[in-house]
């Protein structure tokens, strides 16, 4: 089974709805963090680790995941989904946005 992680900046709206909508998938296993230190779930080494495919908002989010993850990036694919912080938690148009980006991407 693929772990995915879905990462945004304060883990409050975007990737928990990520993880909200992909959670019923039996092919992955799914995981929200965020990258700032005051996130909800703040993104720490064992998250980084036990994923396989890493979904990142916006490309702010990848260079800050590459600037602190680095050595645990080694063999990582890490996907930017281009997702501004536009949406509440939930928001239909941004479940549209991942219903169209994300299951390219899957397994």
């Amino acid at each position: 089974m693929k772990h995915v992680l879905f990462v945004c900046s304060q883990n409050r709206l975007r990737s928990p709805t990520a993880e909200q909508v992909f959670s019923s998938l039996d092919t992955i296993e799914v995981a929200s963090a965020g990258l700032n230190q005051d996130a909800e779930v703040p993104l720490g080494n064992e998250l980084v680790e036990w994923a396989d495919v890493i979904f990142v908002m916006e490309s702010a989010h990848r260079s800050k995941l590459r600037q602190k993850f680095k050595a645990q990036l080694k063999d990582k694919r890490v996907v930017c989904l281009d997702i501004p912080d536009d949406y509440d938690y939930m928001d239909a148009e941004l479940i549209r946005l991942l219903e169209a980006k994300v299951p390219r991407h899957l397994p």
